[in-house]
C-alpha cells in the first residue's frame, strides 16, 4: 500500500506521537532507576553529556543542557561535592576551567545506561529477530536524516 498525501500526514502524526511516548516512557524508567543513584534527572543529564562528549566547559554544558550558567554551576557544585566530577584548569590557558567526569560519576553513568537497555532488551523480547533488525534500521535511518551537527 502506497501512501496518499493524507495517509502521509496521519502516519506523520502516528509516528510523532509514537517516538513523544516511547521517548516519555524510557525517561520515566530512567527516573525510577536514577532514584538508587541519589542524584537528579539534570545531574544525569550533565554527566552524560561528560561521559559522551568529553572535558568541557560550563559554557558548553550549559549550552547543550539549555540551562543559564549560574543554574549549570549549581549543579556542578552539588555534583563536585558529591565526587561526581571535578573541575580543572585548562593547561594552556589557565583561565579555562573544563568540568572532567570522575571514575564514580563515569560508573553510575554505565549502570545506569545498562539498566536503560536491559528495560528495553526486555520490551523487545516479544519481537523477532527481523522485527528489532528493522526497527534499528529504520531508527537509525530516521536519526541520520535528523542529526544537525
Amino acid at each position: 500500500m502506497s501512501l496518499t498525501r493524507s495517509n502521509l500526514g496521519e502516519a506523520v502524526a502516528d509516528i510523532e506521537r509514537n517516538l513523544r511516548h516511547i521517548d516519555g516512557i524510557i525517561k520515566q524508567k530512567g527516573r525510577e532507576i536514577l532514584n538508587d543513584y541519589h542524584i537528579t534527572p539534570p545531574q544525569f543529564i550533565a554527566l552524560h553529556s561528560l561521559f559522551e562528549k568529553g572535558d568541557t566547559t560550563i559554557g558548553e554544558l550549559s549550552a547543550r543542557m539549555f540551562l543559564a550558567c549560574s543554574t549549570t554551576t549549581d549543579l556542578i557544585d552539588r555534583m563536585e561535592k558529591a565526587s561526581l566530577l571535578e573541575r580543572v584548569r585548562d593547561t594552556k590557558d589557565r583561565r579555562i576551567v573544563r568540568i572532567h567526569l570522575l571514575p564514580e560519576g563515569e560508573r553510575i553513568i554505565e549502570e545506569v545506561i545498562n539498566k536503560r537497555r536491559q528495560y528495553v532488551e526486555g520490551v523487545l523480547s516479544n519481537f523477532t529477530d527481523q522485527e528489532v533488525d528493522g526497527i534499528n534500521r529504520l531508527l537509525e535511518k530516521m536519526y541520520v536524516e535528523m542529526k544537525v551537527e
